[in-house]
């Protein structure tokens, strides 16, 4: 696949930044919503004024969310800066010689991360195929970086199916919403299950190989990263006095870090064994980050400073996730998500409603790219539908999941943090991902019709 390939340009010129795309999704949004739902029986204003009303109301609504993901860049950016990660990135590197095999290993082990939790496999799949590419421009490699970057968000489009999907997880605890209804499901109905194993076996050998054939018909593209960007400590050429001594000492660095990894790795030996993972949550991956950071960093002066070079990429979150906030607003309250889902329940039989369900997610998920909130807004219209129509509700949950996870590759929302880090556009590597976006349609439903 050469740089002028036809595919490529069309692919770019078609797309515009991350911020254009929010805001053109925020009007289709609400032209829909105007068009296709029905106008509150008590509203005491125009229709389109309550509809703003509602996009007001759902802009604030994920502030803490934006924290957490702002945070876990810059923790997870500020790690990569230290001269321990520098030496693990450095082992997987080495395997990583030309575009081919770094797309191959990149994905792979980001697939791998991302059953483990979508939070780390985030960070570790834009950090490491950062240092694929810094390694290739100190070596003077030819690299596809965009490929690179793709192979790097690849596990975004596979993390519903391991140990922190949002839907199953959810189903599997105590007092959810719906356990009046549906009763708790535990994991091994899905997350455990032969269909699950057998998907995510699949997406972990097939991805990588489509990639790596990908790497081999790639042509190369300019690498532009400032090397001499990393973190350099001025600490040496400081002389501290008095309480300034605080910020550059070992001492009060390791004793904070060690505190803060403690107090989060003990949650591994105290939570109960049944409960598996469900512990690790954006806060819990954001705290063991805090406190990785400012252990191997070994100073809170270097700490800062890694910080300060790190917390630039964190812009576009900061901005964008309002806008899509504003979009969960008015898909939630004006009632266009559960439109959308019942269009697809009333057309489905036995057979279908799996298909239909993984459909209606993905489309779902391009203008609400949350997998706990697009579950409380579709969870009962799917939930009552397969009671109805005798699909095991455990089966319809994980078609909700990969439908929500699939269209990930064409929704540049969650790439912000992986753009964040590698310095790339979104129009850079949705033509990579829109291709493996393909491959994952083909595989999710072979197993939706198989099981």
């Amino acid at each position: 696949m050469q740089e002028d390939n036809l595919y490529l340009k069309f692919i770019r010129n078609l797309l515009p930044s991350p911020f254009s795309i929010a805001v053109i999704l925020t009007l289709l949004t609400f032209l829909l919503a105007l068009l296709f739902t029905d106008r509150p029986e008590n509203a005491v204003s125009a229709y389109p004024i309550k509809i703003l009303e509602y996009w007001e109301i759902g802009f604030w609504e994920l502030l803490e969310f934006t924290m957490q993901m702002a945070l876990i860049l810059i923790l997870g950016h500020t790690l990569a800066l230290t001269p321990f990660f520098n030496k693990i990135i450095a082992s997987f590197t080495k395997y990583c010689n030309n575009t081919a095999s770094a797309a191959l290993w990149v994905s792979l082990l980001t697939i791998a991360m991302s059953f483990v939790n979508w939070g780390l496999c985030l960070v570790f799949g834009a950090i490491f195929a950062r240092k694929v590419a810094e390694k290739a421009k100190a070596n003077g490699w030819k690299l596809n970086y965009p490929l690179i970057a793709a192979a790097g968000y690849s596990g975004m489009m596979c993390w519903h199916g391991g140990f922190s999907g949002s839907a199953p997880l959810t189903v599997a605890a105590p007092g959810h919403f719906l356990e009046e209804q549906i009763g708790k499901i535990g994991i091994d109905q899905t997350l455990l299950s032969s269909m699950n194993i057998t998907t995510s076996l699949m997406l972990l050998v097939i991805v990588p190989g489509v990639f790596y054939l990908i790497g081999k018909r790639s042509g190369s593209t300019e690498i532009n990263l400032d090397l001499s960007a990393d973190i350099k400590s001025r600490e040496e050429h400081i002389k501290p006095e008095g309480a300034e001594r605080i910020d550059h000492s070992k001492i009060a660095a390791t004793l904070l870090g060690m505190i803060i990894c403690f107090i989060a790795l003990r949650k591994i030996w105290v939570t109960p064994s049944g409960a598996g993972l469900s512990f690790i949550n954006l806060n819990y991956i954001n705290f063991l980050l805090f406190g990785l950071c400012v252990l191997l960093h070994s100073s809170f002066f270097k700490f800062l400073q890694a910080v300060q070079q790190a917390v630039g990429g964190s812009v576009g979150i900061i901005i964008q996730f309002p806008l899509y906030a504003g979009i969960m607003g008015i898909m939630k309250y004006s009632g266009l998500a559960a439109e959308v889902s019942q269009g697809f329940v009333a057309i489905s039989n036995s057979t279908t409603l799996p298909l239909f369900t993984f459909f209606s997610a993905g489309l779902v998920n391009i203008f609400v790219p949350s997998g706990g909130g697009q579950w409380a807004i579709q969870g009962p219209i799917i939930v009552e539908a397969a009671e109805t129509l005798n699909v095991p509700v455990p089966k319809a949950i994980m078609a909700l999941s990969y439908g929500d996870q699939l269209t990930n590759m064409l929704q540049p929302f969650w790439a912000l943090p992986l753009l964040g880090i590698t310095k790339l556009k979104a129009r850079d590597i949705l033509p990579y991902s829109a291709i493996i976006m393909l491959v994952g349609l083909l595989i999710f439903i072979t197993s939706l019709l198989i099981f």
